[in-house]
């Protein structure tokens, strides 16, 4: 269970997550169904990427949250009320994200908004949801929320930032790849984060970047930026995103041949993409993060059984009824926690309405230790109310005959760096 800092809000002392759930939980259910139908439900404004660039996604962050609801409403609510989740397509566009942002707020009433992956809508969108003070749950990433460039009511409490898995994988990559690195990455905020937090981290190890190849996330032919990359280059680190990344990492292998740098790549340049897809032979034996390994490992957890039955997920990451798509499980599960998380700080905020909207992000802010379980079937963190960042485990995985094979995890520890921001301070 999520434990709460000491400390109070302006409703009083919070109640830890473990009293709130035993307080629930000793209701007999008709009781706590009873209550939730005569109780108007807590509206989530799912900001969901359905169409553009970031629809993979969407579609399985769409999955994630269903599910996440259905087991919630399955137990009575939050504080006996239902969840509803409200879903407008963003078109992964940022004016669309602020556009939808103000819908939430003023045509569907809903309490908070929820989900936004692509780190660009996030920046569009944020702006918005803090002018309408609307609290802003987003399942990114990015830097944008910890270095302090949003508001306070905009948080990221289920997911970990991009500064924080690069520093971690550092020098795993400089102590056993190697230290001459060049970087391919998408043009736009998420790939610049990789771009400056990598090379920073990649330095600190005695290492270096070659070369910075920045290209336009919606491209659909890679081969004529291939050239660019140094023939010195040890390691060749790539994250990509968005409908083409099969084509991008087939043109890799072709690009290569047989003769290839070490490669060390962000899973993103094949979430939803089958590993025994034709063309991706060339990758066995090269490394990939994972923010959560997509083939379940051989000490996988229950509650890594328990979240991929509930999301009807396979042992390898596919959905159960199609074999053929598969998820985006490195992400995905931000948004199961994140809603887990959004149930706490209600309970803990004793939250009404939108007037208790501060005390729900004064809740949020007083977490910190996120213990492994069922809610957080990803493994343990700790969130920092300061920045409206949470840390965690980072995982590498190898390619052995197209099994994705963890070779390594992080400490909690691996992952902090200096607060850059203290939301806190900022007025409601």
């Amino acid at each position: 269970m999520t434990k709460l800092i000491k400390g109070t809000t302006r409703r009083g002392a919070l109640k830890t997550l473990a009293g709130g759930a035993a307080g629930a939980a000793s209701l007999p259910l008709w009781a706590r169904f009873a209550e939730a139908q005569t109780s108007e439900p807590i509206k989530v404004g799912f900001q969901v990427h359905r169409t553009g660039i970031g629809a993979a996604y969407g579609r399985w962050y769409d999955r994630t949250t269903q599910a996440a609801a259905k087991l919630i409403n399955e137990n009575g609510g939050i504080n006996g009320r239902m969840i509803e989740i409200v879903a407008e397509d963003d078109g992964t566009d940022p004016k669309r994200g602020a556009e939808v942002v103000e819908k939430f707020a003023n045509q569907h009433g809903c309490d908070v908004g929820f989900g936004t992956l692509f780190s660009h809508v996030v920046i569009g969108s944020a702006p918005r949801a803090g002018e309408l003070k609307l609290p802003y749950f987003v399942v990114s990433e990015g830097h944008h929320v910890a270095s302090g460039m949003l508001n306070r009511y905009t948080l990221q409490p289920g997911i970990t930032d991009v500064k924080s898995q690069v520093q971690a994988m550092a020098p795993y990559v400089s102590e056993n790849l190697g230290k001459k690195v060049t970087m391919v990455f998408p043009d736009f905020a998420f790939g610049h984060d990789h771009r400056d937090f990598f090379t920073a981290a990649i330095e600190e190890q005695g290492g270096e970047v070659l070369e910075h190849i920045a290209i336009p996330p919606s491209e659909t032919s890679f081969t004529k930026y291939f050239p660019k990359i140094p023939r010195e280059t040890e390691v060749l680190y790539h994250v990509m995103v968005g409908p083409a990344v099969l084509t991008f990492v087939k043109e890799l292998g072709e690009f290569f041949g047989p003769s290839r740098p070490e490669v060390f790549g962000f899973i993103d340049s094949l979430e939803a993409v089958d590993m025994a897809s034709p063309g991706l032979e060339y990758l066995d034996g090269t490394y990939f993060w994972e923010g959560n390994p997509r083939h379940a490992q051989e000490d996988q957890t229950e509650f890594d059984k328990f979240f991929r039955e509930k999301v009807g997920v396979d042992e390898r990451g596919a959905s159960v009824s199609d074999a053929s798509d598969v998820s985006t499980y490195a992400h995905m599960f931000g948004c199961w926690e994140t809603l887990h998380i959004l149930k706490a700080g209600m309970e803990a905020a004793d939250y009404k309405g939108p007037d208790d909207r501060p005390a729900l992000i004064e809740a949020v802010e007083a977490m910190t230790d996120m213990p492994e379980s069922n809610e957080h079937p990803q493994g343990a963190k700790r969130f920092n109310g300061k920045t409206h960042q949470v840390f965690g485990h980072q995982y590498i995985s190898r390619v052995e005959d197209g099994f994705l094979k963890r070779v390594h995890s992080t400490s909690i520890e691996d992952t902090l760096y200096p607060d850059e921001v203290d939301y806190t301070t900022q007025s409601f």
